[in-house]
């Protein structure tokens, strides 16, 4: 099969390498011409055999929507259109309206795996009309990791960054935990060896995860995380997600505390946001300042 990805940054960089190890052509632009295939989205248009498959990797907001009202006026009826980064929900069904004016497909797909993905494969989360997904199917193959798990489709237009949204303001809430628990065993005199006391949880416990085994690689590089600075950053969709509890009366007291502590973390050298400021750069390689930069 062949695709069109638009955006070769750190994920959509590996995620054309993995699809391409799957055996399927794929054809990339970027605004850096070091990454890119073609020089323009028309040469990538051009030179898809239809119907497209086109997929979108770039940053939410004015930059996906410049995209995409560029590529609805290059492609043809049947063709179809996939915003893979992390858009709001509810921009989704303005963009599904404005490509189905024109015949043009449109999916939503909530794309999880960050760093990692390249080896151990994405989850995926899309929505979307069953005939669209038809038509990208192989690829969702090709990126999902081995077994039966992975991806789904998860609803309607929109479902997939809805999906993908509650997934991080979920993260966003263990992070916390996992930093709170590790500054309380820090602040006591009695734990000598904290980074072993996170080790020895990695087997046999309920708290056993992926965030609890990169939170082990971050503490075996800097055992005390003496080099970041407690500052976190967030994304958007933990405050998307607190959103739409408002607006469906759902309580979410974790989630929203988790995202209203990275705000604290701008106004102090928070301890806590350390390990979550370590945290995100081992699962998705997102940038951590140091500590020499207070």
């Amino acid at each position: 099969m062949e695709l069109g990805l638009v955006g070769l940054g750190k994920m959509g960089g590996n995620m054309r390498e993995r699809i391409r190890r799957a055996g399927h052509t794929v054809i990339g632009y970027d605004r850096n011409p070091d990454l890119a295939d073609v020089h323009s989205l028309k040469e990538l248009v051009d030179r898809l055999k239809g119907p497209r498959v086109v997929w979108v990797m770039v940053p939410a907001g004015a930059a996906t929507q410049a995209t995409i009202d560029e590529l609805a006026e290059l492609l043809s009826p049947g063709d179809v259109v996939v915003d893979g980064g992390n858009s709001r929900w509810t921009d989704d069904e303005k963009h599904a309206v404005e490509l189905g004016i024109k015949g043009i497909g449109f999916l939503d797909c909530g794309v999880s795996g960050g760093v990692w993905g390249l080896d151990n494969g994405y989850a995926l989360m899309y929505g979307g009309a069953p005939e669209h997904v038809a038509k990208v199917e192989p690829i969702f193959d090709a990126l999902k990791p081995e077994g039966n798990f992975g991806s789904v489709h998860a609803g309607k237009v929109g479902a997939g960054h809805f999906a993908k949204m509650v997934h991080n303001g979920i993260e966003y809430a263990m992070m916390q935990a996992y930093a709170e628990g590790w500054e309380l065993l820090e602040k006591v005199d009695s734990v000598t060896d904290v980074r072993e006391v996170f080790r020895s949880w990695q087997e046999g416990t309920v708290i056993r995860s992926w965030l609890l085994d990169l939170a082990v690689n971050a503490l075996d590089e800097d055992e005390h995380l003496d080099q970041l600075r407690g500052y976190a950053e967030d994304s958007g969709e933990g405050r998307w997600t607190v959103e739409a509890a408002i607006n469906h009366a759902v309580p979410l007291p974790a989630i929203t505390a988790s995202l209203f502590a990275r705000f604290a973390s701008r106004q102090e050298d928070s301890p806590q946001m350390k390990m979550v400021s370590a945290l995100r750069n081992q699962f998705g390689g997102h940038a951590v300042e140091s500590a020499d930069d207070k």
